[in-house]
């Protein structure tokens, strides 16, 4: 049993230029480093990124202090088209959906999703630079970024390498379904393994809609994969949330499969020939709406998680792990703007 506090704050601004420009700043902060601590926080089968020298494995990492500070702009050539760049330091590549803690679907859940990152993980990194083209529904992006996932000096600006690179398409058919593939091309993610390039290859379909003001029901599919160089290996992963918001009560589930192997886990020494382990997780939860005091809700809620081990890992994990969490959520209330589909614009 243990008690921790992840977080993060985020704050944006935008205005125009002239009559066709929009320029936007982006900003996101993490107290991670002291309210988690850098070891992360306890996350059965989570792995990813490392701490003094060892992999994190049964722990998500905390997230930098200073996990967004981008800006971008937008310029319209066309009624129907523009052109935009973005620039990060840090920021976010055009690879994979949007990251879990921007997503609907998985707001109401405190945890990271076991497939962190074979999707959304390289929502912090320091060095990116993004441009993209938009006609109608459809945009393409091209991003070169650095490779490296931040390291365990949460406080600190890690040097931009510029290394690697994204392509991205995403498709929006109607104010309530946002579609994307990608793919990625990382240069030595992990400092545990620094000599490993990292293929990641991601497709996702996100649809959202607003009941009324304060309700809401959202819902995501993510496929991702990574294909690790030095070994030749593709491990997939599937992700399949949704979080049903009934003005102040919320219901939400999460199934997840993936599969990681015996160095993902840091087990080589015991599985030398470095077998593939298949995880599912299914979390189930709810939350409600305490109190709110000038636009902010203070929320409790309770979930369990049910995990099912690999047969192989069933002596050191047992064979269906299951964990309670009970917590308290501070957030900003929705944002009501008298005219629904404005609402549903802004969640999408």
């Amino acid at each position: 049993m243990s008690a921790v506090s992840p977080d993060w704050l985020m704050a944006m601004t935008q205005r125009k230029i002239g009559n066709n420009g929009l320029f936007s700043i982006n900003t996101m902060f993490s107290f991670d480093p002291f309210l988690v601590g850098p070891g992360g926080y306890p996350l059965l089968f989570q792995t990813g990124e490392s701490y003094r020298g060892k992999k994190l494995v049964d722990r998500q990492h905390p997230h930098d202090l200073f996990a967004e500070l981008s800006v971008n702009y937008t310029q319209r050539v066309t009624k129907n088209a523009d052109l935009s760049l973005s620039i990060g330091y840090p920021g976010e590549p055009a690879l994979g959906p949007p990251v879990f803690m921007h997503r609907l679907s998985a707001m109401n859940n405190p945890d990271a999703p076991l497939t962190h990152h074979y999707a959304d993980a390289t929502h912090i990194t320091f060095g990116v630079s993004t441009l993209g083209f938009r006609y109608k529904d459809i945009k393409l992006e091209g991003s070169i970024f650095t490779g490296r996932e931040p390291d365990e000096f949460r406080y600190n600006f890690d040097a931009p390498k510029f290394d690697s690179y994204s392509v991205r398409l995403s498709y929006n058919p109607s104010k309530e379904w946002a579609l994307q593939v990608s793919n990625g091309w990382l240069h030595s993610p992990e400092e545990a393994e620094s000599q490993q390039n990292v293929d990641r290859f991601t497709a996702s379909a996100i649809n959202t809609k607003m009941l009324n003001d304060d309700s809401y029901i959202a819902t995501t599919l993510v496929y991702g994969q990574n294909h690790f160089s030095d070994n030749g290996k593709t491990l997939p992963s599937i992700l399949l949330e949704t979080s049903l918001q009934l003005h102040k009560t919320a219901l939400y589930g999460r199934y997840e499969y993936v599969q990681k192997d015996a160095d993902e886990f840091d087990l080589i020494s015991a599985y030398p020939g470095n077998p593939n382990f298949t995880i599912n997780a299914v979390t189930l939860g709810t939350n409600r709406i305490l109190t709110t005091w000038k636009k902010t809700n203070l929320t409790g809620g309770a979930q369990a998680t049910l995990n099912i081990s690999p047969s192989l890992l069933k002596a050191t994990y047992g064979s269906a792990p299951v964990g309670f969490e009970v917590y308290l959520r501070i957030t900003p209330a929705i944002m009501r703007m008298g005219h629904k589909d404005k609402m549903e614009g802004m969640e999408m």
